[in-house]
């Protein structure tokens, strides 16, 4: 993708040109300016790729049809027409749910002043202020930066106040999530201004909403991101002890999941936002006290046909496995079977191998007799035929590097059968073709007890090589 930008009339004008001056049909038109700027490496995510009406008789620049429909809500609000109200709105966040373009075009023409206008009219009727917030949250998707401090407190004031409608929560909710992703300053002040208990509370009220719960744990999630490129330290490990130590965030997700058996995308959802709260050994070992082990054991076994369940529970089962006595009980619970059989079956999809690695190497490290099970199990052949598999993919090859070190570092005796199986050139190639494993790879070479040879690296500098 590029990384200059233009902005929406530059585009409109080409387009124009096209027509007039070259004399091509609209969408041939539209296609030639898309083809121009893409050519010079403009990034057009944010344009609407759309013939622009042409100008009226007294010259006047006609507007694409978002703003056409902003006008017509703006101006419903201007005279709090609430007859008409719900009818604009509706047209409007329809139109900003298509595409990014519309909702970038009308956010920077003032969309976001109309909406919250429009929230606060509906304040007092239910299904207005429900119409309202859904639109809001579909503007700022992928717009986080719109949210000034009246929107978070008018959302903050929608989840508390009406807490127990259903339909409400999961409109503010979504609100919450798309304004904290991929900006820091937005999570901490929503962290600060009490969302957290919120959204844990939307799950615990909500229970037998999957909708509910599902939005509210992805939106606990993203608190806990560090995505925003403009900020060099975020609270994200702050935001995930919060919401294990002061909202009881554990035992609500692992409650929560045990409510969704049959359904993949809530566990699915679920695991994710587990995974990002292992921070620390003891809320790993809570997670076991509190029968999250094994219930993603039993996940893996019963979704094995579902890519999402078992990528997510991968994850989540290499995030707790970062406490040594978690380990043991995963292994034991029968996890390296379900995990080797995870990635044997999913060979093709890359998620899948390189998690299935990566929670295998997490159960192997400093564990000699889990080494053991893993390799009755069939762990290492499955890694090696994950490499196989996914030559170009860098994370599947390093997570499998990473394993087989483990594997043989504390039991050498697994170096004779590993290497039987084809480590030693698959190890090679990935080291050649990846730098990123340069270190891995040749460490695992080196406990496979391979002769491995350094990589020599120009320094620049007088002398010339270094290794």
């Amino acid at each position: 993708m590029g990384s200059k930008q233009i902005a929406q009339e530059t585009f409109d004008d080409a387009v124009q040109e096209n027509i007039t001056e070259f004399e091509m049909d609209p969408e041939e038109a539209v296609r030639e300016a898309v083809q121009q700027f893409e050519s010079q490496g403009v990034d057009l995510s944010n344009i609407v790729k759309a013939v622009r009406p042409p100008a009226s008789e007294n010259g006047q620049r006609q507007k694409h049809q978002i703003l056409l429909t902003l006008d017509s809500l703006s101006r419903a609000v201007a005279e709090a027409d609430m007859a008409q109200l719900p009818q604009h709105l509706s047209a409007f966040s329809a139109q900003c749910k298509e595409q990014l373009a519309f909702r970038h075009l009308a956010g920077q023409n003032g969309a976001y002043a109309v909406v919250l206008s429009a929230c606060r009219l509906a304040a007092g009727h239910r299904d207005l202020l429900l119409q309202a917030l859904s639109t809001l949250s579909a503007l700022l998707d992928g717009q986080p930066d719109l949210l000034d401090g009246a929107g978070r407190e008018l959302v903050l004031r929608g989840l508390r106040e009406r807490r127990g409608d259903a339909e409400v929560a999961l409109a503010a909710v979504r609100c919450v999530r798309h304004a904290c992703l991929k900006h820091e300053r937005n999570r901490q002040d929503f962290a600060a201004a009490g969302v957290l208990p919120l959204l844990t509370g939307a799950i615990v009220q909500h229970g037998g909403s999957a909708e509910v719960v599902r939005a509210a744990a992805s939106a606990l999630r993203v608190m806990t991101f560090d995505d925003d490129i403009r900020v060099p330290f975020g609270h994200a490990h702050d935001h995930a002890k919060m919401i294990v130590l002061e909202n009881d965030g554990l035992r609500v997700l692992i409650e929560a999941a045990k409510a969704f058996r049959a359904n993949s995308g809530v566990l699915s959802e679920l695991c994710a936002t587990l995974s990002r709260l292992s921070v620390r050994n003891e809320f790993c070992q809570e997670i076991v006290d509190l029968g999250g082990l094994e219930f993603m054991v039993t996940l893996l076994a019963d979704c094995m046909e579902h890519p999402d369940v078992v990528r997510q529970v991968l994850g989540a089962i290499r995030a707790v496995a970062g406490n040594d006595d978690v380990k043991d009980a995963l292994v034991d619970a029968g996890a390296t079977e379900l995990i080797v059989l995870a990635i044997s079956q999913h060979l093709g999809n890359p998620q899948i191998c390189e998690q299935g690695c990566a929670a295998l190497c997490a159960l192997a490290l400093r564990k000699p007799e889990n080494c053991g099970v893993i390799m009755e199990g069939g762990g290492a052949l499955a890694a090696l035929q994950a490499m196989k598999a996914h030559p170009r993919e860098v994370a599947v090859q390093k997570q499998a590097c990473m394993l087989i070190r483990n594997l043989v570092s504390r039991s050498r005796d697994f170096s004779r059968p590993i290497l039987e199986m084809g480590a030693e050139n698959l190890i090679t190639e990935a080291r050649a073709a990846h730098r990123d494993c340069d270190d891995v790879a040749r460490a695992a070479l080196r406990d496979l007890g391979c002769k491995v040879e350094l990589r020599e690296l120009w320094t620049g500098q007088k002398g010339g090589l270094a290794q």
